[in-house]
């Protein structure tokens, strides 16, 4: 049977509370005490449950992850970097699939109220009122990831998607491309589609490209719709020599409607993504991407979150983590052999 607190108090000759300062308060405890519940802890191989931990500290060292679709290997690496991190700083992680669906969200928030969280990690979604709302009333402390909000004073944890776009269209008009189209987001509230379509405009404009502007298609974020979009895309400007697609499935998605149609990547068009997932990597061709720090990003924000749950602040409100661009095979020079 495994030990309790009880029985290590008893082998100990010591009060249940004595061994709660042992574990938690060594220093207030007299060094003769101590040792002897130390050896009866060594000798019970006692380990205190996460229930008892939560009664004395008040809190229930598990953090709440919220985000909109389980199925993106985006999130892949966010839950392994917070993952991470939790383990490292002594939570237990909670995770719920929110597929954008506001009634949904609202029901998590409430249900990991009632499981007692410390405090919540909201990725890749827009802060509702409704949301902010329902946090606040259950005083849940929150940070947001992979998106921010400009209506409230909320920690967040995000790259610059503006900055980062422009580097990826500035890239294939360096190369020689004049032809240049987008597949984008569609959802209307997208936190990271209007700053990547401000980015995908500010390198034309800047290069006497504007008519380019006008050339984007949406789709959510599947491969399926991105395949679609790359239909329209093509269909509408057969002419274009290279794309850029705000997600690396959307570049996926693209490619392998252009390899359908037998139009070469990168021979004929090339093809530039942004995230840097791990099939990246091993598509064909392998991806040219923007690179966004996917796992630093979940670890960041479970450190930002434990900053907030233990100092009441964070020393920096608005993070922004850099992004690079990754050169591969799905991008050429225009015109090279």
């Amino acid at each position: 049977m495994k030990a309790t607190i009880r029985d290590v108090a008893r082998l100990a000759e010591v009060s249940i509370s004595t061994v709660s300062r042992v574990m938690n308060a060594p220093e207030t405890v007299v060094a003769s005490k101590r040792d002897r519940v130390l050896e009866a802890i060594r000798q019970l191989q006692y380990q205190p449950n996460a229930f008892a931990r939560g009664l004395i500290y008040k809190k229930s060292f598990t953090l709440g992850l919220l985000i909109p679709d389980i199925e993106n290997l985006y999130y892949a690496g966010i839950i392994r970097g917070m993952q991470d991190a939790c383990n490292k700083l002594g939570y237990s992680l909670m995770i719920s699939n929110t597929d954008r669906d506001q009634e949904r969200m609202l029901a998590y928030i409430d249900a990991f109220h009632e499981k007692q969280v410390d405090g919540i990690v909201l990725a890749s979604d827009r802060l509702y009122p409704e949301y902010h709302e329902r946090l606040t009333r259950c005083r849940i402390p929150f940070v947001l990831l992979s998106t921010h909000s400009d209506e409230h004073e909320v920690p967040s944890i995000e790259v610059d998607d503006e900055a980062a776009a422009y580097d990826a269209v500035k890239f294939l008009i360096d190369l020689g491309h004049r032809e240049i189209g987008m597949i984008g987001f569609s959802h209307h509230d997208s936190i990271a589609g209007p700053p990547r379509y401000a980015g995908f405009v500010r390198a034309l404009a800047e290069t006497g490209l504007e008519d380019n502007a006008g050339r984007v298609k949406n789709a959510n974020h599947r491969f399926e719709e991105a395949y679609q979009a790359a239909h329209e895309l093509f269909t509408a400007y057969p002419s274009l020599t290279a794309v850029f697609c705000v997600a690396d499935e959307f570049a996926m998605g693209t490619i392998s409607y252009l390899k359908d149609r037998n139009i070469l990547v990168p021979g004929q068009v090339s093809v530039i993504g942004f995230d840097n997932l791990r099939m990246a990597g091993m598509f064909i061709p392998k991806l040219t991407t923007i690179a966004q720090p996917i796992y630093e990003l979940g670890y960041r924000a479970a450190e930002k979150l434990h900053e907030l749950l233990t100092t009441g602040k964070v020393e920096v409100l608005r993070e922004k983590m850099p992004h690079r661009l990754i050169v591969r095979e799905s991008s050429r020079e225009r015109g090279a052999p």
